[in-house]
């Protein structure tokens, strides 16, 4: 029976073969590789392939020295130079980095801008007396209909001597004279003295001089609040002139600087913001701030605690997906169909032989929606992506600090510092006699782990932290003769696992490595060129790296409760030979779990506030990128006390 659970606080787990139910509770705790060779399909922009050739073999960085950056427009759009009064990190966030997410006011925006946005009207060329086109009046019109007032909707001029360029909402034209009008979806700010935010009546001057350069006369613009049905005019003089001229001036240096603008500090204006989850600026601050040795304030929670689109897991031997309006659909022979809207997902993954539709594919990549390939076996197989992330410059960066040995090895050590914390800090917590020599020699492989001098001595110690570690795994089981089924476990074993201890602990690391590999192709880096694993054909050698302090406290963490809970058993198993993996029910089990633990909140130590796992893991992620692109100097890994 086809089976989709609501995605909206859980994963939609479809299962051809079973109808059971997903429950929501707290998950349990995991660490490794994720098991098997892996074949990574993606689509690539071929500005990125030349950028990543040419940066790979990079020999120095340096400490205060921009990265090589790809060359910027001549002409700045008027909207950018608007983001740049407001918000010089926003400016460089959407203009250089490319980056931009919606959210509910920019779809608000974006309705109310809809009739302006349509092409309609013609503006007369400069020197031509135009008649009366007969369009319809703008609602921002307030001419008194008369005759000779021409309007001409969404249209695009440039001022290349100005270095501007700009889409206006809408032109009146009588004659060669033209007013400029631009759309707001908001109130009029009273409050202030021109009745317009300066970011905005620098916006308008600037199509202002654009239609000027072009050979109109332009001597006020307007601006017209939709909430308020406003109209706000807007002189255009001298002082707003240099004030413009000067923005302009100010953008095109932040842009050509390599070096993103800081935060901007508990500005009312970040809640508001649509890149605040991609900003993270009260993090990023803080961090800067301590490790510059000052004392930060508080840090906000400027984003969700959870992420509302979930994740779709989609188990058959055959079936397919397809789209239909808004919707993604499921289906099989003989099954009832199941839809989910593309609003409420953030991944697809399929296990078996299931076929998607070109349609459903365009969709899903114009979405940003990646598509996750899974053999029955549980291996990460591959992933579709469309080109969502054009952030050249991180990718850049990444490669400078790979190419460079002690950079990376920086790196390196906080990864594994951080796992090998979380690992003791699971045995302190779940074991019902903590063992004590374990603890202390786990103690003393982090601080060995955070001097190492070298990767091979890093692989070193963190092989050794794995073996005290795993030693002492079933310590935190359930003790025998309660209800949880026994489950033996000796030593660490892969490719393939030999027992359903193994075999879980290698789905879980698969399941992590494809969260942190969607994750890190999210926010802008390469993942398959990693700081402490070393490329690998078809490895995720970045996601694997991040992985690291992840795989006590998330996968090891899921296959503890699962076992200790009893909820996994051993007809949740096949034993082929030597080789153990998950039967499908059982595998439909796991995933329940892994989301559980992935949507259970936490308190993150640094920030304070209290947000899911899952966002964490872009958090930490976004921080990285932040690290690597020079905003503070040293990674910081999560861990739990």
């Amino acid at each position: 029976m086809l089976f989709a659970d609501s995605i909206h606080r859980k994963a939609a787990i479809v299962n051809l073969r079973s109808s059971l139910r997903t429950q929501r509770s707290l998950g349990g705790n995991s660490t490794e590789d994720t098991g098997g060779s892996m074949s990574f399909s993606e689509s690539r922009n071929k500005a990125d392939q030349g950028i990543e050739q040419e940066h790979r073999d990079v020999s120095n960085l340096g400490e205060d020295k921009p990265p090589a950056m790809p060359d910027l427009p001549d002409l700045l759009p008027a909207r950018m130079l608007n983001e740049c009064v407001y918000c010089p990190r926003l400016f460089y966030l959407e203009f250089v980095q490319s980056q931009f997410v919606d959210s509910a006011d920019t779809v608000e925006g974006r309705e109310r801008h809809k009739r302006v946005d349509k092409e309609t009207g013609r503006l007369p060329a400069a020197g031509e007396t135009g008649e009366s086109n007969n369009a319809q009046e703008a609602a921002a019109s307030s001419t008194g209909g008369e005759e000779d007032v021409q309007h001409a909707r969404s249209v695009m001029l440039s001022g290349p001597a100005a270095r501007l360029i700009a889409r206006i909402d809408l032109i009146e034209a009588t004659g060669d004279r033209v007013t400029p009008i631009d759309y707001k979806r908001g109130e009029v700010p009273d409050h202030l003295p021109a009745k317009a935010w300066d970011a905005d009546l620098v916006q308008l001057c600037a199509q202002a001089l654009i239609l000027r350069e072009n050979g109109y006369t332009c001597d006020e613009a307007a601006i017209y609040y939709c909430r308020s049905k406003t109209r706000v005019p807007v002189p255009i003089d001298e002082p707003l002139i240099s004030r413009t001229l000067s923005a302009r001036d100010d953008a095109f240096a932040v842009a050509a600087s390599g070096q993103i603008p800081p935060p901007l500090v508990d500005s009312p204006k970040c809640p508001g913001c649509s890149l605040v989850g991609i900003c993270l600026p009260d993090e990023t601050r803080t961090l800067a701030t301590l490790q510059s040795g000052g004392k930060p304030g508080e840090t906000r929670r400027l984003t969700p605690a959870r992420d509302d689109p979930m994740p779709v897991y989609v188990q058959a031997y055959s079936g397919a997906v397809g789209k239909t309006g808004d919707q993604i659909y499921i289906s099989a022979k003989d099954q009832p169909k199941q839809t989910v809207r593309l609003l409420d997902m953030s991944q697809l993954n399929l296990f078996g032989n299931i076929q998607v539709t070109t349609q459903a594919i365009r969709e899903l990549a114009s979405h940003g929606i990646p598509i996750c390939y899974f053999s029955f076996g549980g291996y990460f197989q591959a992933m579709t992506i469309g080109l969502t992330h054009k952030n050249v410059e991180l990718r850049i960066r990444q490669y400078e600090a790979a190419g460079i040995a002690e950079r990376s090895l920086q790196f390196a050590r906080a990864f594994i510092v951080g796992k090998i914390r979380n690992c003791r800090t699971l045995l302190r917590r779940n074991t019902v006699k903590p063992p004590l020599d374990a603890l202390r020699d786990l103690n003393d492989l982090r601080k060995a782990a955070a001097r190492a001098g070298s990767t091979p001595t890093l692989l070193g110690l963190e092989g050794n932290a794995a073996k005290i570690y795993f030693r002492h795994f079933t310590e935190m089981f359930k003790p025998a003769g309660q209800e949880a089924p026994a489950f033996d476990f000796t030593t660490r074993n892969r490719r393939p696992p030999k027992d359903p201890v193994n075999a879980m602990l290698s789905f879980a690391y698969s399941l992590l490595a494809k969260e942190l590999t969607t994750t890190a192709q999210r926010v802008g880096f390469d993942p398959f060129l990693g700081l402490f694993h070393r490329p690998r054909y078809g490895r995720p050698a970045l996601a694997l790296d991040l992985a690291e302090e992840f795989r006590p406290i998330v996968a090891d963490s899921v296959v503890l409760q699962l076992i200790n809970t009893g909820e996994i058993r051993e007809k949740d198993f096949v034993q082929r030979g030597n080789a153990c993996n998950l039967t499908q029910n059982g595998r439909r089990t796991f995933l329940n779990a892994f989301e559980r633990r992935l949507d259970s909140l936490v308190t993150h130590p640094i920030f304070g506030y209290t947000i899911s796992y899952r966002r964490i893991l872009e958090v930490q992620t976004r921080l990285l990128a932040a690290c690597i692109l020079g905003e503070f100097p040293e990674y910081v890994p999560f861990t739990t006390r």
